[in-house]
């Protein structure tokens, strides 16, 4: 992929501190873009729109990448499924328009990105997204509250976990515990990552305060990617004898994430939401024939579990971005979402010489799409395009790294 040319906005106002008074229009709303997902009024379409038109206007010269290609591809599959398939319910259209907006939003803010100088963006960026974490926490502590703090220290079930979520207690986030326990690891861990690209430090305290977000939201989700994440960032920063130090830690604390975190007690109980998972997996594999090579059709999924799954439970999707993926839109959208990804990662890579760092970066997004997500969700491309804009910031070293608090 070519360079673009770097435009050097804000870039005398980041020097000198100032970043906030010289914002643009476009740096604006990418951050509003990202708080507005944690707004109970769902109003992010409208802001994404809006935002996309401005991430136009500052693009020298729009980039149609690999990766762009094969998201129009997939994106046009899936309208045409809709419109070949339509299923006369409100959600179908709701969630078809949904696909349409984020997936402009991702291509007009990554060509934005991409033609800038991102350091001063990246600054302002680090106190939204403390401040989103900050009020993330709040959230979960009034759920809490209203609980008499008996779920405070862990669940014994995903049933009993889900109870804490009162839609008359919700104002920020989600009022779905997978889900904001989701949108809290991809957040938590951009959060984390920050001061990495731009001080060379890893901070303790952060990596504290995203865990204990995530832990406080009862969801196994945030805990799994956090801990795959954080594990390989530690691991790739410190030198070789505090690896051992790191594994015995690891050893330490195992049994307590097993019990209180995974819950390995109840993983297969057909009340757990990973028990649930197992049994839309199973339903897939063992009625695959009853899948179209053409897919079954854009949001189909609650059809194809109601006849085949042992039991469902009225979710939207199979729990899986790449199952849900091929049941939907069948080979031409697996494949077409598969070469998205793919090229994307490439188009990453190419960016700055960070391959470590890269791979950081990816683990938590890639380990959530196994267990959640339908691919078109907001928070899916919101963390592609905070991906792109830490990791292409500048090429670091993880031997300069320090950790720090």
């Amino acid at each position: 992929m070519s360079t673009p040319p770097i435009t050097l906005t804000n870039q005398a106002a980041a020097l000198e501190g100032n970043g906030w008074k010289a914002i643009s229009i476009a740096e604006s709303l990418f951050l509003i873009s990202l708080i507005s997902m944690f707004l109970p009024v769902k109003v992010y379409p409208v802001i994404f729109v809006i935002s996309s038109y401005f991430f136009y206007r500052e693009t020298p010269k729009l980039n149609f990448s690999k990766w762009s290609i094969a998201l129009a591809v997939f994106s046009t599959y899936a309208v045409l499924s809709y419109l070949i398939n339509y299923p006369g319910e409100p959600l179908a259209l709701t969630n078809i328009i949904k696909l349409v907006i984020n997936f402009l939003f991702l291509f007009f803010a990554i060509n934005w990105l991409g033609c800038r100088d991102n350091e001063s963006l990246i600054s302002m960026l680090d106190s939204v997204l403390l401040a989103v974490l900050a009020l993330s926490l709040v959230q979960l502590l009034i759920y809490h509250q209203a609980y008499d703090f008996k779920l405070i220290t862990g669940s014994d079930s995903s049933g009993q976990a889900s109870s804490l979520y009162r839609n008359s207690l919700y104002y920020w986030g989600l009022d779905d515990k997978n889900m904001f326990g989701a949108r809290i690891a991809l957040i938590g861990f951009s959060f984390i990552c920050i001061p990495v690209v731009l001080k060379n430090r890893l901070s303790i305290c952060r990596i504290l305060f995203v865990f204990l977000i995530g832990f406080l939201s009862l969801s196994r989700t945030p805990i799994v990617a956090l801990l795959l994440g954080v594990f390989f960032l530690i691991w790739i920063s410190v030198e070789k004898k505090w690896k051992i130090g790191l594994l015995v830690l690891v050893a330490i604390a195992l049994p307590f994430i097993l019990q209180k975190v995974i819950r390995v007690d109840s993983l297969t109980s057909s009340n757990d939401g990973m028990g649930i998972r197992l049994v839309y997996w199973k339903a897939f594999f063992q009625h695959f024939n009853a899948i179209s090579p053409l897919g079954n059709g854009f949001l189909s999924a609650p059809e194809f579990l109601g006849s085949y799954a042992d039991f469902y439970r009225g979710e939207p999707h199979i729990h899986n971005t790449f199952l849900s993926t091929y049941l939907e839109l069948g080979i031409v959208g697996f494949f077409s979402f598969l070469a998205f990804l793919v090229w994307f990662i490439q188009d990453c890579w190419q960016k700055t010489v960070n391959s470590k760092l890269w791979i950081a970066l990816f683990i938590p997004i890639l380990s959530i799409m196994m267990i959640l997500y339908s691919g078109y969700d907001n928070d899916v491309v919101i963390y592609l395009c905070l991906i792109y804009l830490i990791g292409s910031l500048r090429e670091i070293s993880f031997q300069n790294i320090k950790l720090s608090l």
